[in-house]
């Protein structure tokens, strides 16, 4: 001991990373509580095991850009931005009450001067969403509370790393009178550079290239450049990957492959790595054997947890929030772990004149006990309060979905190679989260063509693949049909589908329908929704979604279940979204949308020129995804500007990627006739 063969120290390592949150699962404690005990105990300060070597420095850095890169990659930046106001007032309370409660303990109470104490002040005012998985778990991450914590989180942070650059800069070489100005200056270019010049890079890239490593290689120099450039203007390069986080949060959609390979990576080695090293700067005995230093640790978590309180407290009395929702603020942003840890280390690293460090062991020690108190303790608090919320909505029948008890999965026809990937990824942006199977991928083998049936299984195995690097499961089908139409039709039937997803017809010669016969008989045999999809750019590089929706489409069965798949798609890929229709439609929609918890952007356009959509081509761009909601024949919603629907996609967006999307249509003869000649819409489900 130590074991100094890089062999060895891997595999400990990894074991750590195995077992150790598998062991404290039990006591319903945060695996990043454990992976700090663990450094703990295999630490120069423990049993030895291991020395703080050059990997952990290496890993510990990657580690942390990579949980601040995550935070902010995570975020619902449209949620936020629809309730920025009072996410504003929770991040400057989270960063102001900590700062001046922190800041009075540490000079009047411990002694600290003037420089020590404001970066100690600091590690009070940062939180990291340690807790956010649970939210996720229970299914609440739509709430407003918690999307005013994550809001919260990007100014709280900001502020406490400007304040880590201002202070930690005075103790450098040639600092001038100014340096605080301009390092303000600096830092706002550089953000500018970031926001402005890495999105198109990212849409260029992702629409170039399309293999999944080649994509996770190109995000990872995208946040380390971000990171040391950052730290080339003189702030910390945490700053740098939160920033990075942000602009291309639109190009990275929660749902995708690329998401789960990022989370993946990071969960696994990097930010496990990380926490272990940083659990091996801990000096248990040091801090037990000095009574000054437990009195030291007991003030920092007491000033840590009731500033946060107090911010989560002030924010519910100012919006009038409940008591419920106060205490889920308070667990989402009491954790402290990335930020707190810049804070110590760069106060650590500080050398005086007289050869002492600027935040000595103790504190350093004391932050420790800080990260480990908070994140137990809010880990429990979001944990009960989550469950309470989630309870009291399944209990409540106002808060139950209308489509709860609706069919709610996606058939996937494939049979085109080439448009395979832009319909699984569709699929996967469309699909209703939490659901054992959301999608079915079928191939329809004609009972005349065996050959064609190994060239469908392996499209299904590639299929498979693509979904399962989402962490999404696809049942797959491989069907002998006298016709492809009569294949479909009885999957879906036997499945319980309620989307049928599919690839536009390509026409082979001049003569060919625009549709092709096979989407043409689907409609006339198929009375579920069906999806239409042509794509011309991946959908993560999509701008901005264009939808066409016909008047009276509000008095058809599907326009709730339509609607919501297309807010769905919208709110997966981060997307604001102009809806074009006549007056009482988009009326009728406004209404059903507030009573909707869906964060996204939605303009709202009357629409009159219906027998020629130049007006609407000029709207859109080469980037956006047009959307035409279009009506069965003998439906309410069907007008005759449908029949020349064909010419005008040919004519006005050729070159864009659109989508015909025919919503749900019963039986003719199950709709009710009183209702359809009363003009009132049918009761949404």
């Amino acid at each position: 001991m130590p074991i100094t063969d890089p062999t060895w120290i891997f595999f400990t390592v990894l074991a750590i990373i195995l077992f150790a949150p598998m062991l404290l699962e039990r006591l319903h404690i945060p695996s990043i509580v454990g992976m700090i005990f663990a450094g703990i105990l295999i630490g120069p300060h423990g049993f030895g095991v291991l020395e703080r070597d050059g990997s952990f420095e290496l890993f510990g850095k990657v580690g942390l850009y990579y949980i601040m890169f995550l935070a902010s990659l995570e975020m619902d930046l449209q949620n936020v931005q629809r309730i920025k106001g009072r996410a504003a007032v929770l991040g400057l309370l989270g960063f102001a009450i900590p700062m001046l409660l922190g800041y009075a303990a540490n000079v009047w109470l411990m002694g600290f001067g003037v420089a020590a104490g404001l970066l100690m002040a600091a590690m009070y005012a940062s939180h990291t969403l340690v807790t956010y998985p649970i939210v996720l778990r229970y299914g609440l991450s739509r709430l407003n509370s918690v999307s005013i914590a994550v809001g919260g989180t990007i100014v709280a942070d900001t502020l406490t790393l400007l304040v880590l650059a201002v202070v930690g800069g005075t103790f450098k070489e040639q600092v001038t009178g100014f340096y605080s100005l301009w390092l303000v200056v600096k830092v706002v270019i550089l953000g500018l550079i970031i926001i402005y010049t890495f999105p198109p890079l990212g849409r260029w890239f992702f629409r170039r290239y399309d293999e999944s490593v080649v994509q996770y290689v190109f995000v990872l120099v995208l946040v380390f450049l971000g990171a040391g450039l950052m730290e080339l203007v003189g702030m910390e390069g945490i700053l740098g990957a939160f920033l990075v986080g942000i602009v291309l949060n639109r190009l990275i959609p929660p749902g995708s492959p690329l998401m789960s390979h990022i989370e993946f990576v990071g969960n696994a080695l990097f930010i496990p790595y990380f926490l272990i090293g940083v659990g091996m700067i801990i000096n248990l005995g040091a801090l037990i054997s000095h009574e000054g230093a437990v009195m030291m640790a007991a003030i920092m978590v007491a000033v840590g947890l009731a500033g946060k309180w107090l911010a989560a407290f002030a924010t519910q009395k100012i919006f009038h929030m409940s008591a419920d929702e106060r205490n889920l603020m308070f667990g989402l942003t009491g954790a402290r772990a990335a930020a707190t840890l810049a804070v110590v280390l760069v106060g650590y690293r500080i050398i005086l004149p007289d050869g002492s460090h600027l935040l000595g062991e103790d504190v350093l020690n004391g932050a420790m006990m800080l990260i480990l108190a908070t994140c137990i303790v809010s880990s429990l608090v979001t944990e009960r309060t989550a469950r309470k919320l989630a309870m009291k909505r399944h209990t409540d029948p106002a808060a139950q979905s209308p489509d709860a008890n609706a069919p709610n999965r996606i058939l996937l026809a494939l049979n085109n190679p080439e448009t395979m990937p832009s319909l699984v990824n569709l699929s996967l942006m469309m699909r209703t989260p939490h659901m054992p199977a959301p999608i079915t991928a079928l191939n329809v083998v004609l009972e005349d063509d065996p050959t064609a049936r190994q060239q469908g299984l392996e499209l299904l195995e590639q299929a498979t693949k693509m979904a399962a690097a989402a962490n999404v499961r696809i049942q797959t089908h491989s069907r002998w049909s006298v016709n492809v139409v009569s294949g479909i039709s009885h999957t879906m039937k036997e499945n319980t589908v309620s989307d049928l997803v599919m690839g536009l017809h390509q026409k082979a010669r001049l003569t060919e329908s625009f549709y092709g016969k096979l989407s043409t008989d689907l409609l006339a045999a198929v009375d579920r929704q069906i999806i239409i999809y042509r794509a011309t750019i991946p959908l993560n590089t999509v701008r901005h979604l264009l939808v066409l929706l016909p008047r009276k489409a509000e008095f058809e069965p599907g326009f709730a279940h339509c609607m919501d798949r297309i807010a769905m798609l919208a709110h997966r890929i981060g997307r604001d979204m102009d809806v074009y229709s006549g007056k009482e439609t988009l009326t009728a929609l406004q209404t059903y949308r507030s009573r909707r918890e869906r964060s996204i952007n939605v303009g709202y356009r009357e629409y009159v020129s219906w027998t020629d959509f130049l007006p609407l081509a000029h709207d859109s761009r080469p980037d956006d995804l047009v959307i035409f909601v279009c009506a069965r024949r003998g439906t309410i919603s069907h007008h005759s500007y449908m029949d020349r629907l064909p010419d005008q996609i040919e004519r006005y967006f050729s070159a864009r990627s659109i989508m015909l999307l025919y919503p749900h249509q019963p039986a003719a003869e199950a709709l009710s006739t009183s209702t359809i000649r009363s003009g009132v819409p049918l009761k949404v489900r």
